[in-house]
């Protein structure tokens, strides 16, 4: 029997794939440091309550915006090169914000480490459609589940780090883990560049030893003028993708929107709402970091099963049905039962897997799959970004939670719109404009 991993093996690869895991542990960990430490930070910085609520509204904008830019950056320069520029500005924005002594450049330099992650968020589907078709399943499964650890553990050890090195510290070390993405990316582009070349050789060699024809061997009569010259049909060209035209784009688009909105009101709402139900603060900050840490098994099993069904919505409809117990759990029985509501939402993530996952399996091609990720985020985060503040704004004038849980009702109704729309297998690139097509030239005989 042929072994599978000898017929595809790895090697060749593997600074790619280590790139892609390294990224993906360090793409939401900046985000979810903060938080933790607001307590320390605010006063010596000057944070209130309007900057606060700006603060949570810069990952879902700025990622919007870097969704709906990278892909143009990626055809200018390359996925290996927005991912560079991606990582340097994360880097910087990390290292500088730990220094800053004022609220609003901290803000800006924050928003800076959000430019960098949303390129980061786009070039990583293409990446492993470009590195892996072969295991898309697999390194799609591997990089999520790190993404979920990265988010998992730096609210986990913000406040230890802090309490022995201090908030800057705690801030600012994330900012290794970024600049380590460079190492294996270095190594992979070396291998690339010294693999082309090789081939660049052995096809000059074949050249060379073809290039001196017998002259005994007929040459091909140069086509008559006369002779009616039949053109190929027009190909589409994928320059031409047009996501603003697409379902597939517009669906996945709307579900990521859903998906997204709930999950950050549950980053940013779960431990308000809970201690202002009675439950002890360090309790309510663990149950956040156990909601992100369920992200874990369901990141893990999505894209080895998933690919596998004909009809997808099947799955995201259980994961919808653990968000839709989670949010009534928490509604009607906060205090009974609590842990059990927060299993079932953090295992609702699985949608967000699912959404990674169809930005491969809903096109065709690198670049098809650069234009979805760039789209489906760009307009998916900029529709998720005004959850969290709804939220609480509704909260607030209205003097209860009834209204804010029942817009996370709305936010799975629109998610499942999307996955009906992304149901079916078809892709971007069908949208793909046809190349035109050089008419023939006329005999001037006629």
């Amino acid at each position: 029997m042929t072994n599978y991993f000898l017929r595809k093996p790895w090697r060749g690869r593997i600074g790619a794939l280590l790139g892609i895991l390294i990224m993906a542990l360090s793409l939401r960990a900046a985000v979810s440091v903060v938080p933790p430490l607001l307590g320390e930070v605010s006063p010596e910085l000057g944070f209130d309550a309007a900057t606060i609520g700006l603060l949570a509204m810069l990952p879902p904008l700025i990622f919007a915006a870097g969704g709906l830019g990278t892909p143009i950056l990626i055809r200018w320069l390359g996925l290996e090169k927005v991912l560079t520029l991606a990582v340097l500005l994360a880097v910087a924005g990390q290292v500088g914000r730990a220094f800053m002594g004022e609220v609003w450049p901290f803000l800006g330099l924050s928003a800076v480490v959000m430019a960098g992650y949303g390129m980061g968020n786009v070039v990583l589907p293409p990446l492993v459609k470009k590195y892996f078709p072969d295991r898309m399943g697999v390194v799609t499964a591997g990089y999520v589940t790190l993404l979920a650890v990265g988010t998992a553990a730096s609210p986990q050890l913000a406040v230890p780090v802090a309490d022995l090195a201090g908030w800057r510290v705690s801030i600012g070390v994330w900012a290794s883990i970024s600049a380590l993405v460079l190492v294996p990316w270095a190594a992979q582009l070396l291998h690339d560049r010294r693999a082309k070349r090789e081939k660049n050789d052995d096809a000059a060699a074949a050249h060379t030893s073809s290039a001196s024809p017998s002259t005994s061997d007929p040459q091909p009569a140069p086509p008559s003028a006369s002779s009616s010259v039949k053109m190929p049909p027009a190909k589409p060209t994928l320059e031409h993708l047009n996501p603003w035209r697409s379902p597939v784009a517009w669906g996945l688009a709307i579900f990521l929107a859903g998906n997204s909105a709930q999950t950050y009101v549950y980053f940013t709402w779960l431990p308000p709402y809970l201690t202002g139900q009675n439950v002890d603060a360090a309790v309510a900050g663990s149950a956040l970091a156990y909601f992100a840490i369920l992200g874990l098994p369901v990141s893990l099993l999505v894209p080895l099963i998933v690919p596998r069904m004909r009809n997808p919505i099947i799955a995201i409809s259980i994961f919808a049905a653990c968000w839709a117990g989670g949010h009534l759990g928490l509604f009607l029985a906060p205090m009974d039962g609590t842990w059990w509501w927060i299993t079932l939402a953090g295992l609702g993530q699985g949608t967000f897997a699912t959404a990674l996952l169809m930005m491969n399996l809903r096109s065709r091609t690198t670049h098809g799959a650069s234009v979805l990720a760039g789209f489906s985020q760009g307009i998916g985060y900029a529709g998720a970004g005004i959850a969290p503040l709804l939220f609480g704004v509704v909260q607030e004038a209205t003097g209860s939670w009834n209204a804010s849980f029942a817009m996370l009702g709305v936010c799975l109704l629109v998610m499942m719109t999307g996955a009906v729309m992304i149901n079916r297998p078809r892709y971007i690139e069908d949208v793909a404009k046809p190349a035109e097509t050089p008419e023939p030239a006329k005999d001037p005989a006629r």
